[in-house]
């Protein structure tokens, strides 16, 4: 089935759906992970974007129901260069085909994947829409130019969980709506360390690493204040990833800001931007953003480069933080963008990269233990 790709600057690019009739518009991005396809898939920092996959060959693994970051696909529209229908692994439950049109996401391949990631790569990430209804360019270039710019949207309140749950068994337990998020949420406390974590459009897989560092895991809707959070008593706080402008959630900035000297507090990806604002810092948007299994990061604490996978689009500004309380202590290589920072004073730390990411690399495994000893320093009796 014929498919067109048309960006707001003008440009189209032709294709063919392999799920189906449909159309579907955001910002076009490009990520150049080998594998991780259905991470890709569903993780919500990808919510309102049109996700291409450099590599050339997708599918060819199929899907699982364990390879998943949240419970939905969060991409707009998938584009590949060529895409596999006969998944060959004995992990395999079905294929991407299948698994996309059970979310009514468009799928499309036999796009030049190399001119678009290239035309990205100089003019920046933009809005685009992708049709198999509409054929016209002229026609979708200015459906594109409709569509709201990436820059000022909150996407966070979308993407976070309505109602709070305990990551048990290695999946969400919802708590009914009615209860009261105090010290009593906690089950295992006696022998984990209690964290809440903000749901700003978290993966799962960090769930599941802070499990694996010792917590007993509460995961807590994007809305929740600082009181409702200091109520709870936990040992440690952890601001997670997630989709849109982080200047543009400025309730979220503000519950933050009341918390930086509660607790230890650990940030990935969205949380870093996040609590860099609320550190009285700043934001902009990267030209192309940041998505890939292969980003290098160097730690200026010990002069080690780790090889890191990342997905935004924003950073910290470096200049707006105040040298005097924040020490940057991650670059990445390839745009010396700030790629992670600590308070001198306070146990506060974030990256901007993924240290969980599936399926890899896991060269920064260690900041989950880093989070672990900064809340064993500062243990919360119970009684208090």
């Amino acid at each position: 089935m014929k498919a067109l790709l048309a960006l707001e600057d003008g440009r189209t690019f032709a294709c063919r759906s392999f799920t189906g009739p449909g159309e579907a518009t955001g910002e076009v991005v490009f990520n150049t992970s080998m594998t991780g396809y259905q991470e890709v898939l569903t993780d919500p920092s990808y919510n309102g974007q049109l996700v291409t996959m450099t590599y050339p060959l997708i599918g060819n693994y199929g899907v699982n129901p364990d390879d998943v970051e949240s419970e939905k696909i969060q991409v707009a529209a998938f584009i590949v260069r060529e895409y596999q229908p006969y998944p060959n692994n004995f992990r395999s439950t079905g294929t991407l085909a299948e698994y996309l049109q059970k979310y009514n996401i468009l799928g499309v391949e036999g796009l030049d994947t190399r001119a678009l990631t290239r035309h990205i790569r100089m003019d920046g990430a933009m809005r685009a829409v992708l049709s198999t209804e509409d054929l016209n360019p002229e026609s979708l270039v200015q459906k594109a130019n409709r569509i709201a710019p990436m820059d000022g949207q909150n996407l966070v309140d979308p993407a976070s969980t309505a109602t709070a749950y305990r990551w048990q068994d290695n999946r969400p337990e919802y708590l009914p709506a009615d209860t009261p998020l105090s010290a009593d949420v906690w089950r295992q406390r006696r022998r984990k360390h209690a964290v809440v974590a903000f749901d700003y459009g978290v993966k799962f897989n960090i769930l599941r690493w802070l499990s694996e560092a010792g917590c007993e895991v509460v995961v807590v809707p994007a809305s929740t204040d600082a009181d409702t959070v200091k109520a709870m008593q936990p040992d440690g706080l952890f601001l997670s990833n997630g989709p849109g402008d982080p200047d543009a959630v400025t309730h979220v900035i503000g519950t933050i800001r009341a918390l930086l000297d509660f607790r230890p507090i650990f940030g990935i990806c969205l949380g870093v931007q996040l609590l860099g604002l609320a550190l009285g810092g700043r934001t902009y948007k990267l030209k192309f953003g940041h998505r890939g299994g292969n980003q290098p990061v160097k730690d200026l604490r010990t002069g080690r480069v780790e090889i890191t996978s990342q997905n935004h689009g924003f950073a910290v500004d470096m200049q707006s933080l105040n040298a005097d309380d924040i020490e940057v202590t991650h670059i990445n290589l390839n745009d010396n963008t700030v790629e992670g920072f600590r308070h001198r004073k306070l146990p506060i730390f974030a990256v901007q990269y993924h240290p969980e990411a599936a399926p890899g690399p896991h060269d920064a495994r260690y900041l989950f233990e880093e989070f672990a000893e900064a809340m064993s320093t500062r243990k919360v009796p119970e009684t208090s």
